[in-house]
């Protein structure tokens, strides 16, 4: 099986001029040489049948994506309205600013399938893509955040998958979302 980062993932995962919450110590091309190379622990099933995650223990220093919500640190949220690229519509996101996060114990790349990514108009090589990374302290999914199963519900032409909206999913995600937040330096 052959897996390689779509020029999505890579400039999230891997911004130009690096970003203290993106992957740290590591090249694009280190990473994709690393997940050919090693097996994951673990194989998650994904959200949809095209989707699934690999999980592996955090050989670099990335630090975890999200942080709890305490009283202590409510304060520190920060929103905005923001598209993930210039084709996308802006969506309201809220993240941490000036919270310690700590490294991540592992690092779990989420594959879509060549056939998916093909619809969605990204063409691939390889089996699989990775379409982004979770870096977390246990080896399971952190859930999709609401706005990302919205935006999956709506179609490839507004930057979703086209998966139909899971109520139950969606309900577990917000839970989730209401207690965390993502985090900027």
């Amino acid at each position: 099986m052959s897996i390689v980062l779509t020029a999505f993932a890579r400039t999230r995962l891997f911004p130009k001029g690096g970003r203290a919450n993106a992957i740290q110590d590591c090249t694009p091309e280190a990473f994709e040489a690393r997940l050919a190379a090693e097996a994951p622990e673990r194989v998650l099933p994904g959200y949809a049948p095209f989707c699934r995650l690999h999980v592996h223990r955090n050989w670099t220093s990335t630090r975890c994506l999200t942080v709890p919500v305490t009283d202590a640190n409510r304060h520190l949220l920060r929103s905005a309205y923001e598209a993930r690229s210039s084709q996308e519509l802006a969506v309201l996101v809220r993240w941490f600013e000036g919270v310690e996060v700590p490294v991540a114990r592992y690092l779990i790349p989420i594959l879509y399938s060549r056939e998916q990514l093909a619809k969605e108009g990204t063409s691939i090589a390889a089996d699989w893509g990775v379409v982004g990374c979770l870096y977390t302290m246990a080896p399971e999914e952190i859930p999709m955040a609401p706005i990302t199963m919205l935006r999956n519900a709506l179609g490839v032409e507004e930057g979703g998958s086209g998966v139909l909206l899971d109520r139950a999913a969606y309900r577990r995600s917000v839970a989730f979302w209401e207690r965390n937040a993502n985090w900027r330096p």
